[in-house]
């Protein structure tokens, strides 16, 4: 079979033969029809996340398929793929037949085209915690979002909408909002994009940091930040997997019926670089994701 091979930390990504998978107790081999190229693979691919697997190695969290082999796993159901190791500690998804753990899929709705099954995990999981689980999100808050033309900051505005909150994106390139405007900040780009708006919520709310495509760090002026007694409020989904695992059924079943809308953008397999570097862009709209 065909799959992406890393040699290098930042190497370029190269597509090679390599041997079809062997079906083994506790995994299922699963025909691609598509891989999500994230933030997440960029930053296992640069050496810059904390696990990554023994190089060379093919990246890959997320994908959407067809189940071919499997002891749990019916052959020829829809599934999609997330987690459990894959891209991070052993082989993903940038390839033709996925070796992946068994628990690392579930079922993927008939309705749902197998780019969307592919690119929805991230996303629509990170916005519904984020808004749920982390900020306790409540109707009729005022909501500011960074990055709103990405695929979660996107997400984030239809689902607090959806919730009866008033929602403004937050333009990086025009003035700052109003000083204390907001109840809750969702972030998903950092650096001195989150500086400049964190201003804007009002004493005692609350900031879910999500992303740092514009910088990781941040410089406060800890006496006027105590003062107003703002929540900074990281968002971590590895560690909050099972409560976007349980909330996956109900978003793909909105995703499928247009409740929420999610862009995404194909490449072929064999431009994963290309991939890789649109994702990169600042600005760039949804997911990217490859097609065998």
């Amino acid at each position: 079979m065909k799959a992406i091979r890393i040699h290098g930390f930042d190497a370029v990504p190269v597509l090679e033969e390599v041997p079809d998978p062997v079906q083994r107790p506790g995994r299922t081999i699963v025909r691609m029809q598509a891989a999500t190229v994230g933030h997440i693979d960029r930053t296992v691919w640069r050496g810059s996340f904390l696990r990554h697997p023994p190089l060379p190695y093919t990246p890959g969290v997320e994908a959407a398929g067809i189940v071919v082999a499997s002891g749990r796993h019916a052959a020829g159901e829809r599934v999609w793929l997330r987690g459990s190791g894959l891209g991070t500690l052993f082989d993903g998804t940038w390839c033709e037949q996925i070796d992946a753990p068994d628990e690392a899929l579930g079922l993927l709705p008939d309705a749902l085209p197998m780019t969307l099954g592919a690119a929805f995990f991230s996303p629509t999981t990170s916005a519904w915690v984020a808004l749920h689980e982390v900020a306790r999100l409540q109707a009729g808050e005022q909501v500011l979002v960074t990055g709103a033309s990405g695929a979660v900051g996107s997400l984030a505005v239809q689902m607090a909408r959806e919730l009866g909150c008033t929602v403004a994106a937050v333009d990086p390139e025009a003035d700052a909002p109003a000083i204390a405007s907001a109840d809750l900040l969702i972030d998903t780009v950092g650096g001195s994009v989150l500086s400049a708006v964190l201003p804007s919520v009002r004493p005692g709310g609350r900031v879910v940091l999500i992303g740092y495509t514009a910088g990781p760090s941040l410089q406060l002026d800890i006496a006027h930040f105590l003062q107003r007694d703002v929540a900074l409020l990281p968002l971590n989904m590895f560690r909050r997997e099972a409560a976007g695992r349980a909330a996956a059924p109900e978003l793909l079943a909105r995703l499928a019926d247009g409740r929420l809308h999610l862009d995404v953008r194909s490449f072929a397999l064999g431009d994963a670089a290309m991939a890789l570097e649109w994702i990169a862009q600042r600005g760039h709209r949804g997911r990217a994701v490859l097609v065998p």
